[in-house]
């Protein structure tokens, strides 16, 4: 079947490109732009041209209908892979979301990277980001992935920050908890859980490449040196927010300090730390509190081996980023009727 679309100077009926311009007293060359919805068109412009279009019956009314109707919105939101399963399940819901908003002419799509490779992300971020309007990440501290981030802001793709931040860069905003206050929440639940008992504390962290990571350490530090100096902290370790790194982990940790009275697991792939809590019977001794209500973390609150975990809504962060886009392609400030994100408490007694 031909297609509809006229040559660039040739109409549906009798007008020309340039009678077009004329009509709507603007260029051929951006007559060219709107008809093609391409970028750099005020709407105001595009609604004169599609207008002029019409009455001189330049195209036909379902070409005229397509060129009204804004280009999609094109988001990527680029998360780590591995066993973390609140990033599954994060990335589950950018699935969801992209069914939802179909209708409303945004498609979001999930890309998967390795998790701690500074490097890999930024190269990811350069080839993904041009592909898009949008693009949302979890980010690494790191001079090549702050400087990607410059380099596509300035190519006028909009930057977003997902669960750690990136200050100093020119990303648009960051969608996530404070991981400082949900570390020093995470410090005082575990403090008055231990109650007058003195003893060791261990720590496991994803990555300190996640300045979310580093920022939930030092609100802990902070709470247990202010509130509990009974407690000795002990042996950070970083797991990679992987269960049989994390596994290997505190097995080495209640190795090396028999006299453990509780561990916080800073990131995620909680399931990995409970396995070597039961195999040294362990799991209604130690106080266990972690981060993200997720199938692993709700099975271990109710058998009793976790204690509480600091929660995060995965779907309020993929809608609140998705408003942000929306707000950043509409000229409005970036958090223009966007609720920040807030951290919850969850125990075996309150779960959902």
């Amino acid at each position: 079947m031909k297609d509809p679309t006229p040559a660039p100077d040739e109409g549906f009926g009798r007008a020309r490109l340039e009678d077009v311009a004329r009509e709507a007293s603007v260029s051929k060359a951006t007559v060219d732009r709107v008809l093609h919805a391409r970028k750099g068109v005020r709407p105001a412009t595009v609604q004169r041209v599609v207008k002029a279009a019409a009455r001189l019956q330049y195209l036909p009314e379902e070409n005229l209908h397509r060129v009204i109707r804004p280009r999609p919105m094109a988001l990527s939101f680029v998360l780590p892979a591995g066993t973390n399963q609140f990033i599954r399940m994060l990335g589950d819901h950018v699935e969801i979301v992209e069914k939802q908003l179909e209708p409303f002419n945004v498609r979001c799509r999930r890309v998967a990277i390795e998790g701690f490779d500074a490097e890999v992300l930024a190269a990811r971020l350069l080839r993904q980001g041009r592909q898009c309007d949008g693009i949302a990440f979890v980010a690494l501290e790191h001079p090549r992935v702050r400087e990607a981030v410059d380099t596509l802001v300035a190519e006028g793709v909009h930057v977003l920050t997902l669960l750690s931040d990136l200050p100093g860069s020119r990303r648009a905003a960051y969608v996530g908890i404070d991981n400082r206050a949900a570390g020093r929440t995470a410090g005082y639940l575990l403090g008055r859980m231990l109650g007058r008992e003195s003893g060791k504390v261990g720590l496991i962290a994803g990555s300190l490449s996640y300045r979310g990571h580093e920022e939930r350490e030092v609100g802990f530090l902070q709470v247990l040196a202010e509130q509990f100096p009974r407690l000795q902290v002990v042996g950070l370790r970083e797991g990679q927010d992987d269960a049989q790194q994390n596994y290997l982990q505190t097995r080495t940790l209640l190795r090396q300090h028999t006299d453990l009275v509780a561990l916080y697991n800073i990131g995620g792939a909680s399931d990995g730390i409970g396995r070597a809590l039961k195999e040294a019977q362990l799991e209604h001794k130690v106080v266990f509190v972690g981060h993200e209500i997720t199938p692993d973390t709700r099975a271990m609150l109710i058998d009793g081996t976790l204690d509480a975990v600091i929660n995060q809504n995965p779907q309020t962060e993929v809608m609140n980023c998705v408003r942000i886009f929306a707000n950043l392609r509409a000229g409005r400030d970036a958090l223009a009727g966007v609720d920040p994100v807030r951290a919850g408490i969850a125990v075996r007694e309150n779960l959902p």
